[in-house]
């Protein structure tokens, strides 16, 4: 409580304003006081010293407390302001109320002066300190505006909220990031605009903890945008203080990084096939070694026992084309892994429709019914048909993921002629002969404002961990190869889709080419190096058949002690590129030493291809992939014997 009082008293009568001072003494108050009577003596006292209250008498032959309050207010003081006075009636007493006085007493009746000036003096106190709260905020709020100007040229997202987490300023970045005007904004909880997410909310909540406890937090976080899109920013929050150290609001920079994520995810998944890729290379070269004695027994069996009875010879079929689809397989695993372009010959796709359907039927759930129309007719293609079998089977396994309930899947293809209207309305087609294939489905269907990304690398519908988002991007990229486009149409609900458009080469099948007599050798002596034992037998079992001599080698060490044993005798020598220990190249170039004039055969599960290039570098006369059949074999060594 104020025990010193500082009046300015407006009165014209010197005893009323002593029995007005009186009163005040007996409240307990020392008093500093100057009595005026006119307005030019009122401002002089404002203007001479600050003053705690004002207490003026209604009429006076000068002056009135109508005007001696207008004068204070005029001043910008604001000062308790009592009115003491004779009766002046209870609407003139609202009046002044009304206008801005505080109180009113009768001058016969001072009995409520003291409680009424305690009362205003708090009340005048707790004013000055909204006042000061409020011209804080104010001058807090105009510096912001000041810096927002600055602010609104930053690309981040940039806003205030008080310690409710109310927004206090929103600027322009935080508009673009959020789509979230300022007015919209303002006012607004974070929580109502930013976290409307179950998922992201406890992300808040941790925020709020570790600002209590530190004044800052700095990490990523996964908020919403205004249209519901999910980002991901990299967020910096801090708790601002005022100069006496109370906190005041909290600061938040935001910055958009959802692209820079995506890029990251793209770039490991791509690190991670790479990885598969190299380990791709490794099991196929396993595999070739595998294969390659499969293939070669299948065939040895057939020459070396023509006369079996038709199912034998059936399973010795079946067993030769497995194992050729392996290798095709294995070749298509390195395409992929490498970026090894196909080999292109003339292909009927009923062929590969057929099988697909076979596969889908034995394999995709008994709840899903395969349906084919294929014209009898179809023109043929020109293309790789291990990547169209990869193509057809992509869409076929996505077709069967679009119906976990079971549905409908129906494969098509008929020949269509485009003409120049026809092309006109698809960028990629050309006019002329084109085989269309069509796989659809009854599933769940593609809504529309994805259909247009499902061919962009990584886009996937799926669940994390059963989709690489690779499939359809992969399959267009080998439909554009093969000089065709893709036409995709869905309805939610109601299934897709998916056509696939390949030029025709317009040649009539041709029938399947009957085995010839193979090349018979002359006796001469062949070396076969390799570290797989069964490659080394099948070998040595077809070319001994044939009538060659065959010595073996399981490593570099073993083949360069029976060359330097048998130089003279040795005709030609086949040798694996990859084996432990002396590799194949390193062997090449020590048997080239010990004899320049040694035709060599190299051979490799690895490389599918190799150029005349390659071969020169080595020093070889020719090159085998692995697997390879005992006609390539027995040819290839005619070839490059008699090219000696």
């Amino acid at each position: 409580m104020i025990s010193h009082l500082r009046v300015l008293i407006v009165e014209d009568s010197e005893d009323d304003a002593f029995l007005v001072l009186r009163e005040l003494r007996r409240g307990g108050y020392t008093l500093d006081y100057v009595r005026v009577d006119t307005p030019v003596a009122m401002r002089a006292a404002l203007d001479r010293q600050p003053w705690d209250i004002v207490i003026a008498d209604y009429n006076m032959p000068a002056f009135s407390a109508p005007e001696a309050l207008k004068l204070l207010q005029s001043r910008k003081v604001d000062l308790p302001f009592i009115i003491v006075s004779g009766a002046i009636g209870e609407d003139i007493a609202v009046a002044a109320m009304k206008a801005g006085a505080h109180d009113y007493l009768i001058k016969g009746n001072l009995t409520r002066l003291v409680p009424a000036v305690e009362r205003e003096l708090r009340e005048a106190i707790e004013r000055h300190k909204r006042h000061s709260a409020e011209r804080a905020l104010q001058e807090a709020q105009q510096q912001i505006r000041e810096q927002a100007a600055l602010l609104n040229v930053t690309t981040d997202a940039i806003f205030v909220q008080d310690l409710e987490y109310h927004f206090l300023f929103w600027n322009k970045g935080a508009e673009r990031l959020y789509g979230w005007e300022a007015a919209e904004a303002l006012g607004k909880r974070a929580t109502e605009l930013l976290y409307e997410s179950e998922e992201t909310l406890p992300q808040f909540e941790a925020i709020q903890t570790t600002l209590a406890k530190e004044g800052q937090w700095q990490g990523e976080l996964q908020q919403v945008t205004k249209d519901g899109k999910n980002i991901i920013v990299e967020s910096r929050w801090t708790l601002v203080l005022d100069e006496v150290g109370n906190l005041k609001f909290i600061l938040t920079v935001s910055t958009d990084i959802t692209e820079k994520k995506q890029l990251e995810a793209q770039f490991f998944r791509t690190q991670r096939l790479e990885s598969l890729g190299t380990l791709a290379s490794g099991i196929a070269h396993d595999f070739n070694n595998i294969l390659t004695p499969i293939l070669a027994v299948a065939q040895l069996l057939s020459l070396k026992f023509p006369n079996l009875d038709e199912n034998t010879q059936q399973l010795l079929r079946m067993l030769e084309d497995s194992s050729k689809r392996g290798a095709d397989l294995v070749k298509q695993i390195l395409s992929f892994s490498r970026g090894v372009e196909g080999s292109y010959t003339v292909v009927q796709i009923r062929h590969l429709l057929l099988d697909v359907t076979q596969v889908a039927q034995r394999t995709f759930p008994k709840s899903i019914e395969t349906q084919t129309h294929i014209a009898s007719d179809l023109w043929t293609v020109c293309a790789d048909a291990t990547q169209l079998h990869q193509v057809l089977m992509n869409l076929c396994v996505n077709a069967r993921d679009a119906m976990p309930n079971g549905g409908t899947l129906n494969i098509s293809a008929e020949n269509l002629w485009i003409d120049e209207n026809y092309a006109r309305m698809y960028v990629d087609a050309k006019e002329g002969p084109y085989v269309v294939v069509t796989i659809a489905d009854t599933g769940t269907g593609i809504p529309p404002e994805i259909i247009d990304r499902i061919f962009d690398p990584f886009f996937t519908t799926k669940e994390l961990g059963k989709g690489t988002g690779l499939g359809l991007s992969t399959a267009m990229g080998i439909i554009k190869k093969h000089g065709g486009f893709v036409n995709v149409y869905s309805q939610v609900g109601k299934g897709s889709r998916f056509q696939m458009y390949l030029p025709s080469s317009q040649v009539t099948e041709t029938p399947a080419v009957t085995d010839v007599d193979l090349p018979h050798g002359r006796g001469e002596w062949i070396l076969v190096v390799d570290d797989e034992t069964t490659i080394c037998e099948i070998a040595k079992t077809t070319l001994e058949s044939y009538n060659y001599n065959v010595l073996t080698a399981s490593d570099g060490i073993e083949a360069l002690a029976l060359y330097a044993q048998y130089k003279g005798k040795i005709s030609a020598v086949l040798i694996d590129l990859m084996m432990p220990g002396m590799d194949g190249s390193t062997t090449i170039l020590t048997l080239q030493r010990m004899n320049p004039q040694v035709r060599i055969i190299a051979t490799s599960g690895l490389m599918s291809n190799w150029t005349t290039a390659q071969k020169k570098s080595l020093g070889c006369q020719d090159f085998l992939p692995k697997p390879f059949t005992a006609r390539t074999l027995l040819n290839t060594l005619r070839d490059v014997i008699r090219s000696h």
